[in-house]
Formats: C-alpha cells, structure tokens, sequence
C-alpha cells in the first residue's frame, strides 16, 4: 500500500502547504493528495488558496505525485478550464499528476449564482465534463455542443506526453458506478470494502482506489480531539448537508448537532504510532491501494516525525 500526505487546502496558508509538502518528502511519504475548495467548510479552518496555483508551486519544491482531491470540473469552473489546468499540473510535475474528480458540494459552486441541481443531474454533468477534458488533451481542436457544456474551436496546445489519469470520487452506488464506468481510478474516504468490492464488480477491475483519512496531532488524545472538534466539526455533519449547505455559516450551524465524541471518533488523536497504524490497516483490509493522511492544527511537524520514525517502518 502507497501512503501519502493529504495537503487541507481549506487550513493552511499557499506558503504552509508548500513546506509541509516538502516535510513529507523528507519523511518517507509518496504521494500527495490536496484539496480543491473555494471557502473552508467552517471558519475555524480559516483558508482556501487557489488550488491549480498551489500545485503549480508544488512542481518547484518536492517530487512526489500529486492528486486533487477532489476537483469539480461542473460548476464553478468549465470543464475546458479544468482540462487545460490540469494538462498544465501535468507538465510542471513531469507526468506526476492524477486529476481526481467528483460532483462537488454547494459550499464552492454556487458562487456564480448557478443553481444547484439535484445529484442525478450532477453525476450527468460530472460525464460529460471528463469526456470534455479528454478530447480537450487529445490535442485536436475540439467543437462540443452537449447537454451541459458548450465548447467552441478549442485546442490545448500545453500538454504531456501521456494524458494525466483521471480518478473519480464517489459514495452512492451511482456515484460509485459511474467512477468505475469511466474512471481510470476510485477516490473514497471511507474504510469501507463494500464501495471498494462495488467499484471494482462494476468494471473497475484492478484500477486504483484512493481513500484519505484525517489526524490530528498532539502531546494527548484530549488534545488532539479538543483541536479537531475546532477545526473540523463538519466531519460528522449528517446525510446530504455537506453537498447541499452553501456557505461555512451554514455548516457552523448544522455542527451544532455534532458532538465532540464523534469528531474524536473520526479522527486519529494525539501521537501513538499504533493508533495511525490500526487506521492506516482498515483501510487496507477494505481493499484500498493508496492512503493519504491528512494533520489538523499546527503541530504537523509532530505527526511527519511520527511517521518518519515509527509508522512508515513499520509498514515497509
């Protein structure tokens, strides 16, 4: 199993990212994972840097593969866009790119003043903009008049040799069939064999499956569990609300409901090497390829030590 660092976008300042990437290259981890938002889910968590900037600064100060986790290609930003953004992640990072793609919550696309649509809509939109970014990096001009999407004497003239891989994000068995439909690989959070045994029945075959799961270290548990029920107390946000709700307020609010034992739950607090290990092999018995760790609060020099000197070992 491949174990990477999942760089919180919605936390950490552009130059923040940049040295913890750097400080996961120096402990042992092999890939990145970073997220793509327009606002944080709460304030506490205080940042959103453009992500397509952030990993073009990536190319400058480490080497390890990075993958979005995810982007989406429907809304906020045209999937032409997108194609040409990430055609260009791919020559900065010499071919080290995975574009990771998924319907996207209502937090970042409404910005526009679009509407939301329903999720069977999205999942449409979702297909036809993938097939939009791979005709894009054919090279070829491209015309397309589709249901959703319109583009117009298009050619991508910035390209790697070998079109980035396109990983594709899903939950629901819809979701999770159209990543397997047409994803070259399965993007997940969730220690869950079942999604994984879904993906891969439904044509997903023996393509990568991503998952990432959250930390937060500390000197204690308590401590850990104090800083991730300030930081992330969306984790536990119920149902649809983490798709549907618009704005970090609204996520501030539907946290009132979340009680700090299931934050703690949901994260792996404090600093024992076994506690990451114990997580990092659910995963591995739900049939994942890739894990990516993320750290919440300042103290991710700890957890990259952590890693260095006990959990990587361990594993390897």
């Amino acid at each position: 199993m491949k174990i990477g660092y999942f760089l919180s976008s919605e936390e950490y300042t552009p130059a923040e990212l940049l040295a913890q990437a750097r400080g996961a290259e120096q402990a042992g981890f092999e890939a990145l994972w970073i997220s793509d938002h327009y606002h944080p889910w709460v304030d506490a968590q205080g940042q959103s840097p453009f992500v397509w900037s952030t990993i073009g600064a990536l190319s400058q100060v480490c080497r390890l593969p990075v993958t979005t986790a995810v982007t989406c290609p429907t809304v906020r930003i045209h999937p032409a866009v997108i194609a040409q953004a990430a055609a260009t992640s791919a020559v900065l990072h010499e071919g080290r790119f995975v574009l990771g793609v998924g319907t996207g919550e209502a937090l970042n696309e409404h910005i526009l003043g679009d509407a939301w649509p329903q999720a069977d809509v999205r999942l449409a939109m979702l297909e036809e903009a993938v097939e939009v970014i791979r005709e894009l990096w054919r090279g070829d001009f491209v015309n397309h008049h589709g249901p959703h999407y319109t583009v117009e004497h298009a050619r991508i003239y910035t390209r790697p040799e070998t079109p980035p891989s396109i990983y594709v994000s899903g939950f629901g068995p819809k979701s999770i069939e159209l990543a397997a439909r047409i994803g070259d690989g399965y993007v997940s959070t969730m220690p869950d064999a079942d999604m994984v045994r879904r993906f891969r029945e439904a044509g997903g075959g023996d393509k990568p499956c991503q998952a990432g799961f959250k930390a937060a270290y500390a000197d204690t548990v308590d401590e850990g569990a104090r800083i991730a029920y300030e930081r992330w107390p969306n984790a536990r946000v119920p149902g649809e609300l983490s798709q549907v709700l618009p704005s970090p307020r609204h996520f501030e609010q539907a946290a009132q409901l979340v009680r700090p034992e299931q934050v703690r739950d949901a994260f792996v607090c404090g600093r024992d090497a076994d506690a990451h290990l114990d997580m990092i092999d659910r995963y591995a018995k739900a049939g994942y390829d890739e894990v990516y760790v993320a750290n919440t609060g300042p103290h991710w020099q700890g957890l990259f030590d952590l890693y260095q000197r006990e959990v990587l070992p361990r594993l390897r």
